[in-house]
């Protein structure tokens, strides 16, 4: 079976081990830390986060807003965070199985978040650009759009020849989508580098970096 851009089939097979990878948990916590410092979410702030998987970005993050929608294409994963919800009484979460990226989504059409953030998703996203574009109508004047993800890479991270992704992106590039999308105030940093051997069996040293923006708080259109 060919595995698509962000394809549902791929993470409901992958959902009940997903968090057993100590890795991708080290990563998840990396991206947390710095999403805070970066960001400064209070218990005013309502937060959405996409592409949230098991919610191990989540759990870190949750306790410090006062609501946060953690958003999948994945129904098992949500399954499994909502488990992790249950369990720690935490009543701020709510989960929702939905495509932000696709352009027939209505999703929260009527709701402002004052943070976005997404961990190690973008590069699954087939129209970047357009996504951004997308997600920037979400966040309020003033809000913080916050993206963990791979540096530019070559093509080795993911090397399944049937997952379409993007091997990372280009600062420059990225940062030119962001300031398409209406933001402004773009920083980059790298937050983490963690090494990753590939079924050929090469290992290589792979760098995450955060990337903020903000939405201005009067509109640079006229």
């Amino acid at each position: 079976m060919t595995d698509t851009w962000n394809s549902p089939d791929k993470f409901n097979r992958e959902a009940s081990q997903w968090d057993e990878n100590p890795q991708r948990r080290a990563v998840a916590l990396e991206v947390a830390k710095a999403i805070i410092a970066a960001t400064n979410p209070r218990d005013t702030t309502h937060a959405l986060e996409f592409g949230c998987g098991t919610g191990l970005v989540t759990m870190e993050i949750a306790p410090l807003v006062k609501t946060l929608s953690a958003v999948d294409t994945s129904s098992a994963m949500l399954s499994v965070l909502q488990e992790k919800i249950k369990t720690s009484g935490l009543s701020s979460i709510e989960t929702i199985c939905t495509d932000l990226s696709s352009p027939s989504d209505t999703f929260a059409a009527e709701k402002t978040f004052e943070l976005i953030y997404g961990s190690m998703t973008l590069h699954h996203i087939d129209d970047t650009a357009g996504f951004l574009i997308r997600i920037s109508r979400l966040l309020s004047p003033g809000g913080m759009l916050a993206l963990a993800d791979l540096e530019q890479e070559d093509g080795m991270f993911h090397d399944d020849p049937l997952e379409k992704v993007h091997h990372g992106f280009d600062h420059g590039v990225l940062a030119a989508m962001l300031k398409a999308a209406g933001l402004e105030t773009i920083l980059f940093e790298t937050i983490y580098t963690f090494n990753k051997t590939n079924k050929s069996g090469a290992t290589a040293a792979y760098p995450v970096f955060l990337v903020t923006a903000r939405k201005p708080i009067v509109s640079l259109t006229v």
